[in-house]
């Protein structure tokens, strides 16, 4: 069965070769599917800036083979749209200690018409609810927005959608919610997210930076 593994600072190590999986099947996705061309590098590696000590992967596996995956990082930090995409958000970037930016989430294509697109967002919810994460924000093709809502997610734009590499993208902040998890658990038929932690994992919330205002 298809969990979802929590991966942090804290419990990389063990997970060193399936976070290069990882990555290389963040390549394949974000590169070679999507054609995202500045993103590509001779090693087939998909790595940036935000891949760091401070970034909490949830990466869906079955019997160890990487099907899927995302990333959350602190918005007290610079971040992707604070650096990147600011454009996006003229309503304002949400900046908190308990609003983190969620990015790099995908499926592998053999996996696509399975239950793991809802396993990884059924996972972000979780996580989120028990780490007392309240918000995340992301930039995404406009497609998600129904996506989300038929998996019970609420949803404010930050801005009017932009053209990005010829497709209509939006900046959106997603409410963290006991009940979008049960709505999107319902949706698949799941009794659970799968969502696995291994190893001492420090709060995430103890770990963010402190930043003065």
């Amino acid at each position: 069965m298809t969990q979802i593994h929590v991966v942090t600072s804290d419990n990389k190590a063990p997970y060193k070769d399936q976070l290069e999986s990882y990555f290389r099947a963040r390549h394949q996705v974000f590169v070679r599917e999507k054609g995202w061309k500045k993103l590509d590098r001779p090693d087939e590696i998909e790595i940036d800036d935000y891949d760091n000590d401070h970034t909490i992967y949830l990466i869906a596996l079955d019997q160890d083979k990487v099907v899927g995956g995302q990333r959350l990082y602190p918005t007290v930090l610079s971040h992707m749209i604070s650096e990147v995409f600011p454009y996006l958000a003229t309503r304002g970037i949400p900046q908190a200690f308990n609003v983190f930016e969620w990015t790099r989430y995908f499926v592998v294509k053999e996996r696509r018409t399975g239950r793991t697109d809802c396993r990884l967002m059924a996972a972000f919810q979780e996580f989120c609810l028990k780490e007392g994460i309240v918000e995340a924000t992301a930039v995404v093709e406009m497609w998600w927005l129904p996506r989300w809502q038929q998996a019970g997610f609420k949803v404010r734009p930050l801005a009017l959608p932009s053209l990005i590499e010829g497709q209509l993208c939006i900046a959106a902040a997603i409410e963290i919610s006991s009940n979008s998890l049960n709505s999107v658990l319902r949706l698949a038929g799941l009794r659970d997210s799968g969502l696995v932690r291994r190893g001492k994992l420090t709060p995430v919330l103890d770990q963010v930076p402190y930043v003065a205002a």
